[in-house]
């Protein structure tokens, strides 16, 4: 298995899941107070979990989280409702240092690879409501290419696709139908990842120069270019833009990957929270340095609304953040006692 990430000079900006701390020389000054979801979203689907057991990997609504448990010499996939028993999905011995990843929701079934040992990375499903035996899809997956976005895998007419490849100038497209069976195996000239279906693009993050992005159904390729002081991410939909200047981050910027309807959503003092450039289309997900951060780890998380403009308070102090099928999720607290917190992004 490969994992890649080609983010270089903007490692330090940009987020995997995870808030990143400091990196700019100053703290910045105190920004005026912002809505807060209550405020502004008042029917938006949220919950603050406080006895989450699982180490959550996805969460398939406010209060369900797809996770491990790892107890008894094994490492268990389970469901867990909020107030109601964990559903097991899936059991490994602890001893192959197993991982499950990329978990995606897909009407009622729940699809991610598993990764044990020299293993070949497999794919595997099974029902949300864990109804009938897990089933594996596939172990030929080849040489998979992973870059820990909510693209590793996509679900799309009835097939499940990712990509893999062994050097830079092939990527195979890979899929299998959701019911199993052969893979496919679509080849493409130079180094690609998958993005919103059916994009393919050759970065994913903080690139400059020139980012590609094609339709596998009709061929079309845009090309979107940075100047020599900005560091772009983009999706088919929106490019995040990180304008630099002598003394780090100076802003950031989203725009159209034509260029058009560009606009500054943050300014020095704030970082992206996620990998993921625009969740639905509409949700830039930052972060904000605290004055501890360099200590704790902990910074402030926001969500700015495309739609509105308006950037909306979530924590003060925020531990790790994540965003996948338009669920967003983050912790607060410490590990001993960290409370989950969870925001259906699908209800604003």
């Amino acid at each position: 298995m490969i994992t890649r990430s080609r983010i270089a000079l903007v490692t330090a900006l940009l987020a995997a899941g995870a808030l990143l701390a400091g990196g700019l020389p100053e703290q910045p000054s105190p920004a005026p107070a912002r809505p807060t979801v209550e405020a502004l979203w008042p029917s938006a689907e949220r919950a603050d979990l406080r006895d989450l057991t699982v180490e959550p990997l996805l969460f398939l609504d406010a209060t369900t989280a797809v996770g491990t448990v790892t107890e008894g010499g094994f490492v268990r996939l389970v469901v867990e409702p909020a107030g109601g028993p964990a559903r097991e999905l899936r059991r490994l011995p602890e001893a192959g240092e197993p991982r499950f990843d990329n978990l995606t929701a897909a009407g009622a079934d729940l699809l991610w690879t598993e990764s044990v040992g020299d293993r070949p990375v497999e794919i595997w499903a099974a029902r949300v409501d864990a109804a009938g035996a897990p089933r594996r899809l596939t172990a030929d997956t080849g040489n998979v290419l992973f870059y820990g976005n909510q693209h590793d895998l996509v679900v799309a007419g009835g097939r499940v696709h990712w990509a893999a490849g062994d050097g830079d100038d092939r990527t195979e497209i890979r899929s299998v139908a959701l019911t199993g069976g052969a893979v496919r195996v679509r080849d493409e000239p130079g180094q690609w990842a998958l993005t919103a279906w059916p994009w393919l693009t050759d970065d994913v993050g903080g690139q400059a120069g020139t980012i590609r992005m094609r339709d596998m159904d009709t061929g079309r390729e845009v090309r979107v270019t940075a100047s020599g002081a900005e560091w772009n991410m983009c999706s088919p939909s929106w490019c995040r833009v990180m304008v630099m200047s002598g003394d780090g981050l100076a802003r950031i910027d989203l725009m159209r990957p034509d260029g058009s309807e560009r606009r500054r959503i943050a300014g020095p003092g704030t970082q992206s929270a996620v990998t993921d450039v625009a969740v639905l289309d509409r949700f830039e997900v930052l972060s904000q340095p605290r004055p501890d951060t360099d200590l704790t780890g902990a910074a402030g998380l926001l969500v700015h609304d495309l739609q509105s403009g308006n950037s909306v308070t979530l924590a003060d102090a925020a531990d790790v953040a994540a965003t996948r099928d338009g669920m967003l999720w983050w912790s607060t607290g410490d590990r001993e006692a960290a409370v989950w917190h969870t925001l259906d992004l699908r209800t604003i």
